[in-house]
């Protein structure tokens, strides 16, 4: 495995690996690395001839109150994890190198990146679609992998590649889970034992939604309240959101007539978590494609 910090590096070690004519993956993370990232490096093994993985915590999508100081930071144990899983080149570049000295230029998502998390977190997509746009500028990935547990920014990252011409695939990876249903997540390290039992809600409460919509519930803002009435009514839980959203707008929904997202957002205590899962009505097909080619509300196996 190597391991670079400078663009000029990156593209210099996987310029020789297209003249030999093998495909690169990219999976983009921040670090801090659990199951759920480690599914995506091992997803775009399979999909690809060349892995690169980027650790980067991007100060750009932090709001002025949020942890980016206090974001978990392991590099040593990272990079101990990709090697495990036979990624060929880490990109770990500094905030100097991806940010230079007087750099105005952004990346701005457009309306829907003020729902939901960019009502909650302004300015947080314009930062991730940001440093999305330099990683596949660096990278030139013919293929990049991210987790579906951060939905809306899968979308948005698919609608930046398909608005901006980038010739490349964006491959969704479903939500993995501990045991006991908690979304893997870097910010679970900050959840106390019993803010952690709390945040079991959220799992909980999804798939009473998924199964009241699988019984036949059309009503999608009666879902939505169930929703946010079993999040907020756990003690330790301070609700943000919760909805039933198009799968590709992310506009609310008043009635479920086809494949949709339920997905809730909520506080325990330092720890801001967020949830989703596909809600699909019987005998629906999977039928939501998205521009990039493979976007589903719910991943086919």
């Amino acid at each position: 495995m190597e391991r670079f910090v400078s663009a000029e590096e990156v593209r210099q070690a996987l310029g020789a690996a297209r003249r030999d004519g093998k495909s690169v993956a990219l999976v983009p993370t921040m670090g801090a690395l659990h199951g759920g990232h480690l599914t995506l490096v091992r997803a775009a093994r399979k999909r690809a001839d060349v892995v690169v993985a980027s650790i980067f915590v991007n100060p750009a999508q932090f709001g002025p109150d949020e942890d980016f100081e206090a974001y978990p930071r392991d590099m040593t144990r990272d990079l101990e994890l990709l090697a495990a899983e036979d990624v060929d080149v880490v990109f770990t570049p500094t905030v100097e190198a991806m940010y230079p000295l007087g750099s105005e230029t952004v990346v701005e998502p457009g309306t829907i990146a003020t729902l939901w998390e960019g009502e909650s977190r302004p300015g947080h997509f314009t930062g991730v679609c940001t440093v999305v746009a330099k990683l596949f500028d660096i990278v030139q990935p013919d293929i990049a992998f991210f987790g579906e547990k951060d939905y809306q920014q899968l979308v948005i990252v698919r609608r930046i590649v398909r608005d901006l011409h980038y010739g490349l695939r964006v491959a969704g990876v479903p939500i993995v889970r501990d045991r006991d249903g908690l979304a893997l997540s870097s910010r679970n390290a900050y959840l106390s034992p019993e803010q952690r039992a709390a945040a079991l809600v959220l799992s909980r409460a999804l798939e009473a939604v998924r199964q009241q919509a699988s019984a036949g519930e059309r009503d999608a803002l009666a879902l939505a309240r169930l929703l946010a009435e079993e999040v907020a009514g756990t003690s330790l839980a301070e609700l943000d959101y919760a909805a039933i959203v198009d799968c590709e707008t992310l506009e609310q929904l008043d009635v479920l007539d086809g494949p949709a997202r339920a997905i809730v957002a909520a506080r325990f205590g330092r720890a801001r978590l967020i949830d989703n899962v596909p809600i699909a009505l019987a005998g629906d097909a999977v039928r939501h494609l998205a521009a990039a080619g493979e976007a589903t509300c719910e991943t086919p196996a």
